[in-house]
């Protein structure tokens, strides 16, 4: 669980630096995930949700994002990217 919540902490970190607004909020059923709002790129996170799920939520936006490689992350952090379906 302490690793969930460091990559998550770190995930966090990393969508910020790379512009991203993050919005963390009951979203009900929702899972949560990559919108547009106002014009701004936003991913949205179910507060609701377990930890690991609101991960996987990010590191499906990171994954798909080339800056994200130009990025300094954790040998842990890059390993889930590179293992993750798309990375």
């Amino acid at each position: 669980m302490d690793d969930t919540l460091g990559l998550l902490e770190e995930a966090l970190q990393l969508a910020r630096e790379l512009g991203y607004h993050v919005r963390e909020e009951p979203l009900g059923d929702l899972p949560g995930g990559p919108c547009v709002v106002g014009g701004r790129q936003t991913i949205l996170l179910n507060l609701q949700s377990p930890a690991a799920d609101r991960l996987t939520v990010l590191l499906t936006v990171l994954v798909r994002d080339p800056a994200v490689a130009s990025q300094p992350v954790s040998r842990l952090l890059a390993g889930r990217l590179q293992a993750f379906p798309g990375g």
